[in-house]
């Protein structure tokens, strides 16, 4: 299969990086919002958010936070897709993986034994943060369902009521958290990875196939 010319490309573009940071700043936002929000009125008996970790300082206040940063994070969201979509990104990145290559990945990294090479995903990360893709968009909708639930009845009825909207709401958005957990962890094990996050890191030689 003839090749293109090697061409060189940074680890991580600058659109990457850019919406990276404020996807970052957003994320904070919505989740200390949210956690006033929940406070209000709690799923459990048992949970309970302190109010130094809310943001906005009583409801009204974190409802106004979690709808302004909702707008900035739908549309660095948006931003995001289109380019990677248009780029290749997502699909050269993210893309593919198989349980096969899931369970081998998963083993490894759990033995200490997953080799890491910046701008290279194993199936681990892929299936990661596609899934954390589906949980943005789980979030949107029930989001919405919550927000307008006369207006986006519809989608109330397709979760079940706003009761369950809530509650997946807020395991959705519990998924966002568990993967920045994660996140931060596999930063802090490979230090490096955050330094190409914010430069971009050294660019690479890439082939292209012809067809691509």
């Amino acid at each position: 299969m003839p090749h293109k010319p090697t061409r060189k490309r940074k680890i991580h573009s600058w659109p990457v990086r850019l919406c990276h940071w404020i996807n970052l700043l957003a994320m904070i936002g919505m989740v200390m919002s949210g956690w006033g929000i929940y406070n209000a009125d709690p799923l459990f008996s048992f949970l309970s958010f302190p109010q130094s970790t809310t943001l906005g300082g009583w409801l009204g206040g974190n409802i106004a936070w979690h709808l302004a940063v909702m707008w900035l994070l739908a549309a660095n969201a948006l931003i995001y897709l289109i380019w990677g979509l248009c780029s290749g990104h997502l699909k050269r990145d993210f893309f593919p993986f198989t349980p096969k290559s899931i369970w081998r990945d998963t083993v490894q990294a759990l033995t200490f034994k997953l080799p890491h090479k910046l701008g290279e995903y194993n199936a681990v990360q892929k299936v990661m943060y596609v899934g954390v893709l589906l949980l943005g968009a789980l979030l949107v909708l029930s989001g919405l369902s919550i927000w307008k639930p006369v207006q986006f009845s519809g989608l109330v009825w397709l979760f079940g009521g706003f009761d369950i909207a809530r509650y997946v709401h807020f395991f959705a958005m519990s998924g966002v958290v568990l993967f920045v957990v994660v996140h931060v962890l596999m930063v802090l094990l490979v230090p490096k990875t955050l330094v190409a996050m914010i430069t971009g890191g050294k660019k690479q030689a890439i082939k292209e196939s012809a067809d691509e």
